[in-house]
């Protein structure tokens, strides 16, 4: 049995708001960003506008403001990005956490209590922009969370050990030209093992890579809970 996902899944029975809690969790409607969703097809989802488009025909349709999804999640998302589709390594398009997007600024919500393990601004382009890495400890068992793509004032104050309390917020999100180009989201991911990164930690993933990392990356909707 794995104990981590089994704490992880019993630290609440409701949904755990991820962004600004005055959003209510009715308004999270799914997203499919995937290379086999039909609907983008002849879209350049690799533009942020195009990609922004789609999220808002997706939104309206479903009648949302936040559209979320991705874990494990093909993409095509990466194709014109360098380090993702380079010729001598294994192309990586396998989303190992879970995308939360909404308008830029929107505030970023710590599901559960943690400190600050790290903080930086991976800048180029394709990477996470301003992000911030929480360590826990929860039921004797030390996790991390990653939160990407956040504004630049999201890392003001900061510090190694600042400590941040379920529902406190940690950042905002950043817009396209912060975020290294992509429409505003927040990237969410659970860790196991930081492998000794500091302040960033792969998002995507090679195939040849998929048993490793999800075992070390579980899907962060075990923790919380949106339907």
């Amino acid at each position: 049995m794995d104990t981590l996902l089994e704490d992880l899944k019993s630290y609440t029975t409701n949904p755990i708001s991820i962004l600004d809690t005055a959003i209510p969790i009715q308004e999270y409607v799914s997203l499919n960003l995937s290379k086999d969703n039909e609907e983008l097809m002849g879209l350049d989802i690799t533009d942020y506008a195009v990609c922004q488009n789609y999220i808002d025909s997706v939104l309206k349709d479903k009648q949302g403001l936040i559209a979320y999804g991705g874990y494990l999640e093909e993409r095509n998302l990466y194709n014109d990005k360098e380090g993702f589709t380079s010729s001598t390594n294994p192309i990586r398009n396998i989303h190992l956490g879970i995308d939360y997007w909404c308008n830029a600024l929107t505030k970023v919500i710590v599901p559960v209590k943690g400190m600050v393990h790290s903080f930086k601004n991976n800048n180029v382009i394709g990477d996470y922009g301003p992000t911030i890495i929480l360590k826990h400890v929860l039921c004797n068992h030390t996790f991390y969370t990653l939160y990407g793509h956040l504004s630049v004032d999201s890392l003001d104050g900061l510090f190694i050990n600042k400590e941040f309390k379920a529902g406190d917020t940690i950042g905002r999100l950043g817009t396209p030209d912060i975020n290294v180009n992509y429409a505003p989201h927040l990237h969410f991911q659970i860790i196991r093992n930081l492998e000794g990164n500091i302040g960033d930690y792969p998002g995507v993933c090679a195939k040849e890579q998929l048993s490793f990392y999800q075992e070390n990356c579980p899907d962060p909707n075990i923790l919380l809970k949106l339907k």
